[in-house]
């Protein structure tokens, strides 16, 4: 088969070793990590805009580097050939191999937040835990901006009271791939853990759900296909996602 991955750049290292080692021709396209920032709307319309750019003729299907993302993908549509999504809520289940060891592990271990080689090069500090936060929130507006709507003391507040998620974790969890080059991202890892007076632990992470999507081993319990006129829609249960046709009312 010839696949077209559309992956966030989250997975840069880790994809560019699954497809290298795939069967298949897979030609890749890395979006920036920053779309799960901009809110779903936009980051649907640039996966969207990403999906119709695709040269239909020239793949056999578009394989997604994503998952549900909060509800980024929803409403996401095939449009010529089928397009294959993880069941996934987020980019943690792609790096622990299922979504179940995430459920397990994330049950076990509250207030943890996972470190990557991505995570690391492909953001210089964790998103979720920055002022840049407040697009998140619903008020629409960036720290700079409420600064100067509300002025210093009123933003801090604001900010302090809707985005410092800090307040949540207590551990940074590092997951070694098993790509990497040295030990330069674990040493990242801890020492910021250790700058933030949190806990810190390494785990082995899983290459197998990624080396399965871009091998074309879509089973039903761990991939959704999504048809040709059909969009991807949240599902409330194990399954995560789903699809229905896109003339449904």
């Amino acid at each position: 088969m010839r696949l077209k991955l559309i992956s966030c750049e989250i997975f840069y290292r880790e994809m560019c070793a699954v497809v290298a080692r795939s069967p298949n021709m897979v030609d890749i396209e890395f979006l920036p990590k920053g779309l799960h920032d901009i809110g779903s709307d936009k980051m649907l319309a640039r996966l969207q805009s990403a999906l119709d750019s695709v040269e239909d003729a020239r793949y056999d299907a578009v394989v997604l580097g994503y998952g549900l993302c909060g509800t980024g993908i929803v409403g996401l549509t095939a449009r010529s050939i089928p397009v294959v999504v993880p069941r996934a809520h987020d980019c943690i289940t792609h790096f622990l191999g299922s979504k179940e060891r995430y459920a397990e592990y994330f049950q076990n271990h509250p207030g943890v937040y996972f470190k990557t080689t991505g995570w690391i090069e492909r953001g210089t500090d964790l998103e979720q835990l920055t002022r840049q936060a407040l697009h998140k929130s619903g008020l629409g507006y960036t720290y700079s901006e409420l600064v100067e709507k509300y002025g210093e003391d009123n933003a801090k507040f604001l900010y302090e009271q809707l985005c410092d998620t800090t307040r949540n974790y207590q551990q940074f969890t590092y997951i070694e791939m098993g790509i990497e080059p040295d030990g330069r991202f674990e040493r990242i890892a801890q020492e910021e853990a250790a700058g933030r007076g949190w806990r810190f632990e390494k785990i082995r992470g899983d290459l197998s759900l990624l080396e399965r999507l871009v091998g074309g081993e879509w089973d039903d319990r761990d991939f959704l296909t999504v048809p040709p006129g059909w969009r991807v829609v949240a599902r409330y249960d194990e399954s995560i996602i789903g699809a229905e046709p896109v003339s449904q009312p």
